[in-house]
């Protein structure tokens, strides 16, 4: 299941860069655009599928990096923690569409089940 969580994070974090893509460019953009009004929501359930599950391989670091990033906005109301992942994913936030496109590999690898293990 992470390896779709991942392809639909990937979606999401790389839509500017979606219509680029020959063919297929402008409905996976209206598809991503779609998506990413629940972007938060994406996040939440990534983050908290890795920690339940205990992913912690590539596809789950993977995962909540793109988790973090798109629950940005709700960071700061984290007691304690909340502004120190906030900059953290503020900053990855700026590699967002390079970010997306690793994750939306990473996913698509996963359910290919290319990674072998």
């Amino acid at each position: 299941m992470i390896e779709w969580l991942n392809v639909i994070a990937g979606l999401i974090l790389c839509v500017g860069l979606l219509e680029a893509v020959p063919f297929m460019g402008k409905y996976l953009e209206k598809f991503a655009k779609w998506l990413g009004t629940f972007d938060t929501i994406v996040g939440i359930i990534i983050i908290i599928y890795v920690i339940w599950v205990g992913a912690w391989d590539i596809q789950g670091i993977v995962a909540i990096i793109a988790g973090f990033i798109m629950i940005v906005g709700i960071l700061p109301a984290i007691p304690g923690i909340g502004k120190s992942l906030e900059k953290m994913a503020k900053c990855l936030g700026g590699f967002q569409g390079i970010i997306g496109i690793i994750v939306l590999i990473v996913g698509i690898l996963g359910v290919l089940n290319l990674f072998g293990f």
